[in-house]
């Protein structure tokens, strides 16, 4: 009889818990929605606060529910807007978004307090910039440019006419990717540092 109330209990908190990472991963794609341009990078680099519930979720219920909510938001997006780069971009996406939210949720995990959340998010911060600049140089521009037909020096020009300091793609993933994945990591970290204990208690009611 014991074992079927904890039996039970425990697939109750699992089905509130997919609930959970379904409902975080459609928010996260509905603010996908809404990007704000930069002034230093080129037009297709705009920011939109989509991590910031898939961070929530990391740290509420783990890493790995972090990483399904990135992977739903993806999927959604995928399923509603198509794609460009032949999925080549969203599998992309889908790894830098990881880069932030997964380190931050390690680390939290192991120091659940305000500065353990801000230490990982700063590691994540950090983490997800280099993964972005290297798939952005290796992977990403490259498969753009040849998705649009067009050489990456093009690519290269659309960014000189907004940063005159870019001149080639290494000084575009400097004074564009960089700095773009630095000041959104920044910010999601930010608004989640204002917002999660104001929201986490609702989210392990359900837990």
């Amino acid at each position: 009889m014991e074992t079927n109330v904890v039996t039970n209990t425990k697939n109750k908190t699992n089905v509130k818990k997919i609930a959970q990472i379904g409902m975080l991963g459609a928010i996260a794609v509905v603010l996908m929605l809404f990007e704000i341009p930069l002034p230093f990078a080129p037009v297709f680099y705009e920011i939109d606060f989509s991590e910031v519930p898939v961070m929530i979720g990391c740290f509420t219920m783990g890493p790995l529910a972090g990483a399904m909510i990135e992977f739903i938001k993806i999927l959604l997006n995928f399923a509603v807007n198509g794609t460009s780069t032949a999925g080549v971009g969203e599998v992309a996406n889908f790894l830098i978004g990881c880069a932030l939210v997964v380190p931050a949720a390690l680390i939290y995990q192991k120091k659940r307090t305000k500065s353990g959340a801000i230490v990982g998010m700063v590691t994540g911060t950090l983490f997800m910039t280099f993964v972005g600049c290297f798939l952005n140089a290796f992977i990403l521009l490259p498969v753009f440019a040849k998705a649009f037909g067009m050489p990456i020096d093009a690519l290269v020009e659309m960014g000189t006419a907004v940063n005159r300091h870019i001149t080639s793609l290494s000084t575009f993933v400097i004074f564009a990717v960089a700095p773009f994945n630095l000041l959104k990591g920044f910010l999601v970290s930010l608004i989640v540092l204002l917002i999660y204990k104001k929201i986490s208690p609702v989210l392990k009611m359900g837990m």
